[in-house]
C-alpha cells in the first residue's frame, strides 16, 4: 500500500512551529505593555487603549520590510539584528506623524522553518519594540515549501501608534526660513542594499568582518522614537522625515507644501566612511548617492529658527548626533544641495 502522507513529508513542520513559540514566549513577554490583553496564540492580537488618556486619538499604522538587506544576513549568517531593522523601518515612520508606537506584529517566512535561526531573528525583532516602547502583540511564520531556497526566509513588519488629532505632524505648518535639523544614522539603515551587494561584487572584502563579528554594513537601523518623541514634548516641531530609500532628495520634499523647498548644507556634515567607501568603490556619483542612501542623515526635523538652539541642545541630551543641515526657502519643491 502507499505510505500515508502527512505535512511534514510536505515540508511543513508542526512541531517545529510549536517549538519556535515555545521559545519566542520569553522575549515576546519582554516587550509588553499594559495595554495588552492577550498573550501569544490567538488569533489576533489584542490592545485596549487606556479609557481617558487620549482626548481626540487617531491610530497611525505602518508596515515595512528589511529588502535585500536579508541576503548580506543570510550570506553571513547574522540574524540577531536584523530583526531591529524590520521594527526600525516601521516605527521610524509611524514616528514623523508625531504618534507613539504602541504595538507591531511580524510576519517570518521561509521554505524550511530553523528553530535557531528563527529564533535569533525573533530575538532582534523583540529587542527593536522595547527600543521602541512598543509591545510585540502577534505575527505570522508560514513555512512554504518550494517558495525559498533552503537557508533563505523574508521579513514583514507592522505597527500602530497613536497621536493626538491636534498633535499630528504632517509638514503643513513648514515655513520659509524654519531650520532643518539632520540626526545622524548608523549606516545605510535598510536601504540600498541591492547597489551596496553590486558594489561588493567588486570589493568582496571592503567591509566584511570575519565571522563571528558583525560587518559593518550589518549594524541595525537605528530607532529614533524615544529621543523624538522626548524632543516632542519640549519643542514644537514643524515636519519630521524618515530618510528611506530615495534619501534625502526624494523623502524631504515629502513633507514640503505649496511652494517650498529645502536648501541643505553638504558641508554641515560628515557622512562617514560607509558611505566613502561605497561611492569609491562603487564609483556611484554625488547626487546617485543622495537620492539612494541617508548618507549619515537619518531622520530630518524642522522646526522654527528661535527653537533651533534648543533643539539641538535636547537631541544631544537624549543621545543623537544632531545638526543644523539647511532651510527652507521658496521655490518649486524639492530639494536643493549647496
Amino acid at each position: 500500500m502507499t505510505k500515508p502522507l502527512t505535512y511534514r513529508d510536505a515540508g511543513v513542520d508542526i512541531d517545529a512551529g510549536d517549538d519556535l513559540v515555545e521559545r519566542i514566549k520569553p522575549l515576546v513577554e519582554a516587550t509588553r505593555r499594559e495595554e495588552v490583553l492577550a498573550g501569544l496564540g490567538g488569533f489576533g492580537g489584542l490592545f485596549a487603549l487606556t479609557p481617558g488618556k487620549y482626548r481626540q486619538p487617531v491610530l497611525v499604522s505602518g508596515t515595512d520590510g528589511v529588502g535585500t538587506k536579508l541576503k548580506l544576513a543570510q550570506a553571513l549568517a547574522a540574524h540577531d539584528t536584523i530583526g531591529i531593522d524590520l521594527v526600525a523601518m516601521c516605527v521610524n515612520d509611524v514616528l514623523v506623524q508625531g504618534a507613539e508606537p504602541l504595538f507591531f506584529l511580524d510576519y517570518f517566512a521561509c521554505g524550511k522553518l530553523d528553530v535557531e535561526v528563527a529564533s535569533q531573528v525573533i530575538g532582534g525583532i523583540a529587542d527593536g519594540c522595547k527600543q521602541a516602547g512598543a509591545a510585540l502583540i502577534g505575527g505570522e511564520t508560514a513555512e512554504m515549501p518550494d517558495m525559498y531556497a533552503a537557508g533563505e526566509y523574508d521579513l514583514a513588519g507592522f505597527c500602530v501608534g497613536v497621536v493626538e488629532r491636534d498633535a499630528l505632524i504632517d509638514g503643513s505648518g513648514i515655513e520659509i526660513g524654519d531650520a532643518i535639523i539632520g540626526i545622524a544614522s548608523s549606516g545605510p539603515h535598510s536601504n540600498g542594499y541591492s547597489l551596496i551587494r553590486r558594489v561588493l561584487e567588486r570589493d568582496p572584502q571592503g567591509l566584511i568582518a570575519s565571522r563571528p563579528a558583525a560587518p559593518q554594513l550589518l549594524i541595525p537601523t537605528r530607532i529614533y522614537v524615544k529621543s523624538v518623541l522626548g524632543l516632542l514634548q519640549q519643542v514644537p516641531v514643524q515636519g519630521l522625515a524618515h530618510i528611506t530609500g530615495g534619501g534625502l532628495t526624494e523623502n524631504v520634499p515629502r513633507i514640503l507644501h505649496g511652494n517650498l523647498h529645502a536648501r541643505i548644507s553638504l558641508s554641515s556634515w560628515q557622512r562617514g566612511p560607509v558611505f566613502d567607501w561605497l561611492a569609491e568603490t562603487g564609483n556611484i556619483e554625488e547626487q546617485e548617492m543622495l537620492r539612494t542612501f541617508n548618507c549619515g542623515a537619518g531622520m530630518v526635523v524642522v522646526v522654527r529658527p528661535a527653537q533651533l538652539a534648543r533643539a539641538l541642545q535636547i537631541l544631544a541630551a537624549l543621545g543623537e548626533s544632531a545638526w543644523e543641515l539647511g532651510r527652507i526657502a521658496g521655490g518649486a519643491g524639492g530639494v536643493e544641495y549647496v
